[in-house]
């Protein structure tokens, strides 16, 4: 079994997070932590709302908005947990929409299986672990490998069942920050889809953490990811808090 340790409160997990998945650009606005990285990822590319902005909360609002205008993006917020409700009102009076919820699960590190299949850890994406990765369905934009590559220490799982060059199988990423597994991008090709390759490329992300002193691991899920979930829950995961974002209308 993993170590027990302390438990992570809302804030200090979420900034835990954002260094696993670093935007290009990082500014403060009081505590909040806003972020720009060329429009790949709502992570990367969203005011994290945590603790106080140092201005009233309408002052706030109107400063993110320039923050990101003066970049080129769209204002965007990340608001996670309970203790956001004040900042996501103001958000909301100033008529900036909601996404759905996204899931933080996280789960003890443990002494995972060995992979049902061969995995291949790389310490950074080649071209067809990019190729690989679809984010939301859609290929990667050229500023994507920056994103992916900005963590202190990051692995890119890929599995192959056909040679080259067809494409890859599976493909997902960990980050390791401070004792913490961060498991993000885990993608499975649809033609090889219920197979347990998801299940393998997370077990040979948590060989690589346990083998660091990894303790716990954490990564998200949109609430309307059924399958996902089910993936998860049947891991050991359980939901630790829930975020959204809110975008200023187009």
């Amino acid at each position: 079994m993993g170590q027990r340790r302390s438990p992570l409160g809302v804030p200090e997990l979420e900034l835990l997070a954002a260094r696993g998945w670093q935007a290009l650009a990082e500014e403060r606005l009081g505590d909040w932590l806003l972020r720009a990285g060329g429009g790949f990822t709502g992570r990367a590319n969203s005011a994290l709302v945590v603790g106080d902005p140092g201005l009233p909360l309408p002052e706030a609002v109107a400063a993110v908005t320039r923050w990101y205008d003066d970049r080129g993006l769209r204002p965007a917020a990340q608001l996670p947990g309970v203790q956001s409700r004040r900042a996501d009102a103001a958000f909301d009076a100033a008529g900036w929409t909601r996404d759905e919820d996204v899931l933080v699960l996280t789960a003890p590190v443990g002494r995972p299986a060995e992979p049902a299949v061969p995995v291949d850890l790389s310490p950074t994406p080649d071209d067809a672990w990019l190729a690989g990765y679809r984010h939301r369905g859609a290929a990667l934009p050229p500023v994507a490998r920056q994103v992916l590559t900005s963590a202190a220490d990051a692995v890119f799982a890929s599995v192959r069942l056909v040679p080259a060059p067809a494409p890859l199988a599976a493909v997902a990423r960990g980050a390791l920050t401070d004792g913490w597994l961060g498991v993000t991008a885990v993608t499975v090709a649809e033609e090889h889809r219920r197979r347990g390759l998801a299940t393998a490329v997370m077990a040979a992300l948590g060989r690589w953490a346990a083998e660091r002193g990894a303790h716990s691991v954490y990564l998200q899920v949109t609430a309307g990811n059924a399958p996902a979930r089910a993936l998860y829950r049947q891991a050991g995961f359980i939901e630790h808090h829930r975020y959204h974002y809110r975008h200023r209308p187009a």
